[in-house]
Parts: structure tokens; sequence; C-alpha cells
């Protein structure tokens, strides 16, 4: 039974990452060795921010809610926006074609660093739990968002970008960096469970993919 919990919680997690390769096309142009390029840029830029979080910001124990300190920390995943184009500038192609090689291999990288062992170890436990299906469900939500945020990326840093979409680009950007502070602010505030929680980062998640997939359409129909 334990194994078979396994089974399932790894075939959330893992599969509509393997599905999204091969149907967006990926698998045609021989993309494997880019995206695993894109998840060593990956684990650059998080033992970056690591060292720089250690250095200059103190983990927080209790007590009243730092706002500021954990407004300041969360400010540091801009380090991420800088790796994705750090890793759709050394890639040639289209803009959909290096959006997801960056995507792709950065949400994978995350994937296997911080959910693979918890979920080896934890998911064949002698009793089953419900918090490893929901991070399985959560690994599908870090892979649109990573997806919106390489999107965001490639849109901002055209330079024949229209002034009109920038400063949209930029305001969309902004909620993406701060949505899991954000999120985490609203959890903690409202004590919302585990479940309430994960739907409430899907549906931010899926408005903010809304917005990116609407602005994207209108940017790529005006430079065509």
């Amino acid at each position: 039974m334990t194994l078979f919990h396994f089974g399932n919680c790894f075939a959330l997690a893992y599969f509509p990452y393997f599905i999204t390769y091969k149907c967006s096309g990926l698998s045609e142009y021989n993309a494997f060795w880019k995206c695993v390029q894109a998840g060593v840029t990956y684990l650059f830029v998080q033992l970056c921010k690591m060292l720089f979080l250690a250095t200059f910001f103190p983990t927080w124990e209790g007590g009243i809610y730092d706002f500021i300190g954990e407004f300041m920390k969360a400010s540091v995943d801009v380090a991420d926006l800088i790796g994705l184009n750090l890793v759709m500038s050394r890639n040639a192609g289209k803009g959909e074609y290096k959006i997801m090689v960056a995507a792709l291999g950065w949400a994978t990288a995350e994937l296997i660093m911080s959910r693979c062992i918890p979920l080896w170890v934890g998911a064949r436990g002698i009793e089953f739990d419900w918090k490893y299906i929901q991070m399985s469900i959560d690994s599908n939500i870090s892979l649109v968002h990573y997806i919106i945020a390489s999107a965001q990326v490639w849109m901002i840093t055209r330079y024949d970008l229209y002034h009109t979409f920038r400063p949209a680009v930029l305001l969309l950007m902004f909620l993406s960096v701060y949505k899991a502070f954000v999120m985490e602010t609203f959890v903690h505030l409202c004590s919302l469970g585990s479940w309430t929680a994960l739907l409430a980062r899907a549906v931010v998640t899926g408005l903010l993919a809304l917005g990116t997939l609407s602005l994207y359409v209108a940017v790529v129909n005006v430079h065509s």
C-alpha cells in the first residue's frame, strides 16, 4: 500500500513534466541537454541565494511576524529571473522554445532538489499522509509559475517591446516575484489550512498565467 501511495505521488509530481516536455515539442529539438544546463544554472543561482540570505538575513523564529524582513528575503527571488534570462540568452531559437527550455529545466531542477527525497522517504512511510499528495500538486503549480516567469522575462528583454506593454509586463513580474511572499503572509494572517492554502496558490498562479498569456499573445501578434 505504501509503495502504491509513493507511485501515485511520484506520477502526480513527475508525469506532468514529462508530458510537458513531449507535448511542447522540446523532444523534437533534442532539447534535453539544454534543460539540463538550465537545471545546473538553477543550482548555481540557489547557492548564491542561500549564501546571500544566510549572510544578510537571519532566520525568523516565532514571535511577531517580521513583515519587512520577509519582504526583503522575498526580493532575493529576483535572482531567479536573472538566472532564467541567462538561460534564455544562451539558447538560440524561437521565443516559445527559449521559454519552455528555461522553465522546464528550472522547474525540474527545483522538483528534484526540493521534493524528490521527501517523497521517497515520506511517501513510502507506514502511514498515509495527504501532505505528499499536496506536495506533488504543488510541484505542478511551480511548473506553471516558472513558465509564467520565463515568458515575462522573455517579453521584458525584447529590445523592440512597445513601451505600452512595458508597465504591464513589469507589474506581472513584480507579482510573480512576490507571489510566494504574499501567499505566505496571507496564510499566516488568516490561519488557512493546507488544502485551502494550496487552492489559493493554484488560483493566484492561474490568474497570473492568464494575464501573462494574454500579454504574450498581444506582444507576439504586434511584433509578427
